[in-house]
């Protein structure tokens, strides 16, 4: 069920078994695997159903480092999490997300990657995969390209060896976990959500070593405590470091911070409009449907380009793909006008001249947060306008948008700046670093795209990019992950192998703020994959009984 937290009694205390710190994609999951046990679950979730912009302006802060996006806009404080900003065009009005597993290279510890590698590999996530694909009413556990792609309709690029491959990627419904188990826990008798309630503190006792509260406010209203068994924390991979520094009650380093790696090795997937396919036969325009978002067997699927990992390996590189838009030649100034800050104005004109619908969507987004239905309507009506306009123009070239791994760095971090927000805590303060490597993979994969299109008589690649400087357009897809990473050595890792932190007896973290690294595809997957299996720990240790 649903409680407005503005109606608890001040002061009073919440008895549970487990308490779950925000209502997103990985706390939702969570709860919805206790549905209808024996264990009592309550969530604090800081917003309400629909966005509003005093509760988003808790998520302010300072952005240093490469350029990024402002932080309120980065994020969603709401029920459903960034689920709100899933915004892919499925067609008919239905927006969603990308759904990919990680790569099994990506669990592995890679020489030319420091700090790389998992406490386990992919086979061992496979079948969490397998029952997250469920959890997000996806198709079938399938992503092998030989089982999509119709011969005739939609096949893929006829390339010659193995070099380039491409992969499939399937779509997730945006309205799933902010609408549709919604229903679930409102009918639920064992699971809490508490909307309107900040997380201001997670309470230890004198050694630090076990969590004995939560304290939590409303905006204007009551201040509260939750006790229970089991606390785990939420709340994306910029938040939720936040809260673990700002709870420095006992650990004066904040909590799980004895060897400074909260907030550490922040990571996004780096993303880049650079660059244009240059078919060889434009015929190719009307056979290159695969590479388009499509419904095929009933799933919305897009085929990507991507580096075999034999080759990632040969070239020690970082994993990458790349997705290819039909589109006219753009200015050459394009680039230039795609840059931040002052140009965002000229970037949206820029983008609505040229047609460039991605450009203006991800511009449009530092300006406005897409957290509430009317926000959503207007982003739906423009892009429908924009595809109306494109389909006008004849195709003479693909865009290239490049999404790539970046190597996990302790010196890109959040930390907690000087500004306070309105409960009187300290703000975030993002310094987002990139690494040379991070950009030569791009400049690399091109460079290997644009050799196996020349070799199959399929057209050519013009490169922009050059050097290992990150571009001013270089800009994050809001996957923010790996400030409280997954080892098994304390020295190396904030949680353990199940997530719990270490030296704390029954805190424990979900969400993509676990990641040792990050691959190259969206993280939705792997997000709810890893949570599964955190509910299973959870049942066969603490709840067994129950």
């Amino acid at each position: 069920m649903f409680v407005d937290a503005r109606t608890v009694s001040s002061e009073s205390i919440i008895e549970t078994d487990i308490c779950v710190v925000g209502a997103g994609v990985a706390g939702i999951t969570l709860a919805r695997e206790f549905l209808g046990t024996n264990t009592s679950v309550t969530i604090l979730e800081s917003g309400g159903f629909e966005g509003d912009k005093e509760t988003q302006d808790l998520y302010k802060g300072e952005t240093v480092g490469h350029p990024y996006y402002p932080l309120e806009t980065a994020r969603v404080r709401q029920y459903g999490g960034c689920s709100e900003k899933w915004l892919l065009e499925f067609g008919q009005g239905v927006l969603g997300a990308r759904l990919r597993p990680l790569s099994e290279i990506d669990f592995e510890e890679r020489e030319w990657v420091p700090y790389s590698g998992w406490p386990f590999n992919k086979a061992h996530l496979d079948p969490y995969y397998e029952r997250a694909q469920a959890v997000c009413k996806a198709g079938p556990y399938i992503y092998d390209i030989d089982s999509w792609g119709e011969t005739q309709k939609t096949p893929r690029f006829p390339l010659k060896g193995n070099r380039v491959q491409t992969v499939v990627y399937q779509g997730v419904n945006r309205d799933l976990f902010r609408l549709d188990y919604r229903e679930e826990l409102k009918r639920s008798d064992n699971v809490t959500v508490y909307l309107h309630a900040n997380a201001l503190e997670i309470e230890t006792n004198d050694g630090a070593d076990e969590t004995t509260g939560i304290r939590a406010a409303c905006l204007h209203g009551p201040q509260f405590r939750v006790r229970a068994k089991v606390y785990i924390v939420a709340v994306n991979g910029i938040e939720t470091p936040r809260l673990l520094l700002l709870s420095n009650r006992i650990e004066k380093a904040g909590l799980g911070n004895r060897h400074d790696l909260v907030g550490r090795f922040f990571m996004e997937h780096p993303h880049l409009w650079s660059g244009l396919y240059i078919p060889s036969d434009r015929k190719l325009f009307r056979t290159a449907g695969l590479y388009d978002l499509h419904i095929e067997k009933g799933v919305p699927v897009i085929g990507q380009l991507t580096i075999s990992e034999d080759v990632l390996q040969q070239e020690k590189m970082l994993n990458y793909s790349v997705v290819i838009e039909p589109s006219f030649r753009p200015s050459p100034h394009k680039q230039g006008a795609l840059a931040r800050g002052k140009q965002t104005y000229k970037a949206l004109a820029s983008a609505l001249l040229h047609g460039d619908m991605h450009a203006f969507t991800r511009q449009m987004s530092t300006l406005v947060p897409v957290t509430n239905a009317l926000s959503v309507a207007v982003y739906r009506k423009v892009m429908r306008i924009l595809n109306s306009l494109l389909k006008l123009r004849k195709h003479e070239v693909f865009l290239l948008n490049h999404m790539v791994e970046q190597v996990p760095n302790p010196e890109s971090r959040v930390t907690l700046g000087n500004s306070m927000d309105a409960f009187g805590q300290r703000c975030t303060r993002l310094d987002w670093q990139l690494s040379p490597i991070d950009i030569r993979s791009i400049v690399r994969a091109q460079e290997i795209i644009d050799e196996e299109l020349r070799r199959a008589g399929l057209g050519h690649l013009e490169i922009e990019l050059r050097g290992e400087v990150p571009p001013p357009d270089l800009h994050g897809g809001w996957h923010q992950m790996g400030t409280t990473r997954m080892h098994n050595d304390p020295r190396m890792g904030v949680v353990d192998s199940n997530s719990r932190v270490h030296g704390v007896s029954n805190l424990y973290l979900a969400g993509p703020s676990v990641f040792p690294t990050g691959g190259c595809a969206n993280p939705v997957l792997t997000i709810v994959a890893l949570t599964l299996r955190l509910a299973d720990h959870l049942k066969n240790t603490v709840f067994h009984k129950v």
